[in-house]
């Protein structure tokens, strides 16, 4: 039986909020040039797609973190994502700001979760992990128990899985790089060639191309 990382690799490269092109990188935010891209944001305009993410995120919750009582999403990849996910659960739900919000309550966490509460993050993807362990910094400052992570997409850099560790995270995704390049490869869409490219940026994705990180 085909493993849900695959079928959801698929479903992602299908609508196209997957791209790989090794001879055409794109440029992160971070400064890193990058044959591969990931918008997970395209998966809330296709409803069964939605709802996939919607059950699957939720089912990871549900066996994997059984203690959690609430539901924070990262702003702002995950704002939604997050919201579907507690509206399944029937938990509350808030989501956190890369910073605090400059004018009004000057907020860094928008929404109102219970005190004492045990939270599940919700994430769209994981990079170098900085921006969601930002998020749990923030939860656990306001004095919430973070009891994990899910996250529809990571690449697994090592970095990455440095930072979780240290930081006393366990992160679950809905697929990563290796279901998606394997699915890209037996579908035609990047050659054998292509994937030892892809293997090298991975390796070292600051560098790569003379990518810097900032």
């Amino acid at each position: 039986m085909e493993n849900m990382k695959r079928i959801f690799a698929r479903k992602l490269l299908n609508i196209k909020a997957i791209k790989l092109q090794v001879n055409e990188p794109f440029t992160w935010a971070s400064g890193w040039k990058s044959p591969f891209y990931c918008d997970n944001r395209k998966a809330l305009s296709h409803y069964d797609i939605r709802t996939f993410v919607k059950l699957e995120l939720s089912h990871a919750v549900l066996s994997e973190f059984p203690q959690a009582t609430a539901v924070a999403g990262v702003a702002t990849g995950a704002i939604a994502q997050g919201a579907l996910v507690a509206d399944e659960l029937a938990m509350p739900y808030a989501y956190v700001r890369p910073k605090p919000k400059d004018h009004g309550m000057k907020n860094l966490i928008e929404g109102e979760l219970p005190k004492g509460a045990r939270v599940v993050v919700v994430e769209d993807l994981i990079s170098t992990g900085g921006s969601s362990l930002k998020a749990v910094a923030a939860l656990r400052e306001a004095g919430y128990e973070v009891v994990g992570m899910v996250a529809s997409y990571t690449y697994g850099f090592a970095v990455a899985e440095k930072a979780f560790k240290e930081a006393g995270v366990r992160l679950v995704t809905l697929t990563d790089y290796e279901q998606v390049v394997a699915e890209a490869v037996k579908t035609g869409y990047i050659s054998a060639d292509d994937v030892r490219q892809l293997d090298t940026w991975r390796s070292d994705p600051a560098n790569w191309m003379g990518g810097m990180a900032e």
